[in-house]
């Protein structure tokens, strides 16, 4: 589920202040600090320390006082990063004459903890999902409090990593969060519900769909490969992925498969209508264009090399992939991305968040590359001395049983392979989901756009119309709190 920030975004990240606000987000964005606790579960050392959380904040459409407060829970990466990439919010803002917050999680982008030091190993104890929901919830009644909105109701906006917390906002602080809108939140696969092989077998049915002998081909790429390396034509692999360094051995070859998987992985996620630079430089329809790419070509590997190449070869330039630099195998099977922000959500999927997908050759296109709990217990704790929690989201969030739960929506794409691992039928008349039919990761978050499919509009309607009924009935239990309170003056 990683937002996977490629070297361009990493770059980004070594801008200075000023060209990073000159950056295109929505209207008015302004970049922020706040002094944030450390540890909001310590009355002793990190709890009396603070770190600065950076967050943006527009009030370009505020109805100062009266307006809502439209707050994106930040996932793992540079906070600007999705306020680019999120402009339904603001139009919705426009709409509602909403204040808009986008907050940074903490570990990520500049709103780190320790500094520079923040994911070494004995800093990242303070990296858990429970203080970051603490820290959004601090964050968002200081800001109450500064900008006079004691009585604003508070939506919460999120996709993916983000969507989950924007559900676990409603959830464990309904007093702070009136609403939540949960776009392309896998709260199940995330909770080890579910079938640990459905994430890769929906990434083959997207490619599927585009075009029948795609799939084909892919798997005949991956047989030859693994044929070759049988018969030790390492070279003859090498020559064809077009890889900077030669093929050796069979590790060499396995990291090949993570490496290509990656890129299917990441052109299904963002399977969108028209281009775009969220987590790469991708053409409209990557999944048809890459399709495209290895039908193409007489030989089937260098097919899978053009293809792969739509995702980490985008302007053409790249004479051969470095396949260890592009991609880091970690506790996500999805990816983790490269830089510190790769390094943080690798420590997260240790611990709280359980994404132990695999993919078998049989109910999906891609070479077998097992990723079992014992195998993730192996890794986390080599790499951060830590152990797994399986189960933990399954208690401390509910899992599955979210029937006591209010106001949110959950929505996911057809096209998303994120989809199968959330929530996609209604709940209660509160507990709402809406499937848009030919999108991919959060299209609905995204702004409006002419390629855009039919039903993303249409539920972006929805979208609107609900949450407009929760700040209005929002509004209404305050306004009748108040003369409640007004009429109890002077009683015992």
């Amino acid at each position: 589920m990683r937002t996977l920030l490629p070297l361009f975004l990493l770059l980004l990240l070594l801008l200075p202040p000023a060209a990073a606000a000159g950056r295109v987000a929505g209207p008015g964005l302004e970049e922020r600090l706040f002094q944030q606790v450390r540890d909001h579960f310590s009355f002793e050392a990190c709890g009396n320390e603070t770190f600065p959380q950076r967050y943006l904040v527009s009030a370009k459409f505020w109805k100062k006082g009266f307006g809502p407060i439209f707050f994106y829970t930040g996932n793992e990466g540079d906070i600007w990063t999705f306020a680019q990439n999120s402009d339904f919010i603001f139009e919705l803002a426009e709409e509602q004459q909403a204040l808009v917050i986008f907050a940074e999680h903490r570990y990520y982008g500049k709103s780190l903890p320790f500094g520079l030091e923040s994911t070494q190993l004995k800093k990242t104890h303070l990296l858990t999902v429970e203080q970051a929901l603490a820290d959004y919830a601090v964050l968002i009644t200081e800001l109450k409090q500064q900008y006079g909105a004691a009585d604003c109701p508070v939506i919460a906006f999120g996709g993916s990593y983000g969507g989950m917390l924007s559900a676990y906002m409603r959830m464990k602080y309904p007093n702070v969060v009136a609403g939540a809108l949960a776009a392309s939140a896998p709260l199940l696969s995330v909770a080890g519900l579910g079938d640990p092989t459905q994430f890769f077998r929906d990434v083959t049915a997207d490619f599927q769909k585009s075009s029948p002998g795609c799939v084909t081909a892919v798997r005949k790429a991956f047989q030859q490969i693994k044929d070759l390396c049988l018969s030790g034509a390492y070279d003859e692999i090498s020559r064809k992925m077009a890889t900077c360094n030669k093929i050796s051995n069979k590790e060499d070859v396995y990291q090949l498969f993570g490496f290509a998987r990656n890129a299917f992985t990441m052109m299904a996620m963002m399977d969108y209508p028209y281009k775009t630079d969220f987590m790469g430089h991708l053409p409209a329809n990557p999944v048809k264009v890459g399709c495209e790419q290895i039908l193409a070509h007489r030989d089937p590997i260098q097919g899978l090399a053009a293809l792969v190449g739509v995702f980490y070869n985008s302007s053409g330039s790249a004479q051969c992939y470095d396949i260890y630099r592009l991609y880091q195998s970690c506790a996500d099977p999805t990816g983790c991305g490269i830089g510190s922000d790769a390094e943080a959500w690798d420590y997260q999927v240790c611990t709280e968040i359980n994404l132990t997908f695999n993919s078998n050759n049989v109910t999906d296109m891609f070479p077998e590359m097992p990723f079992t709990e014992a195998m993730r217990e192996q890794y986390c704790q080599s790499k951060w001395r830590v152990r797994p929690r399986a189960r933990w989201l399954q208690t401390n969030f509910w899992g599955g049983d979210l029937k006591s739960a209010s106001n949110i929506i959950f929505s996911n794409g057809d096209l998303d392979p994120w989809a199968g691992g959330g929530i996609n039928s209604s709940l209660s008349p509160s507990l709402i989901a809406l499937t848009v039919k030919g999108g991919a990761h959060h299209l609905d978050l995204r702004g409006r756009n002419p390629a855009d499919p039919p039903s993303v509009t249409e539920v972006r309607k929805l979208e609107a119309s609900i949450i407009n009924g929760w700040v209005k009935s929002a509004g209404t239990e305050r306004a009748r709190e108040r003369r409640s309170g007004a009429s109890m003056g002077g009683r015992l």
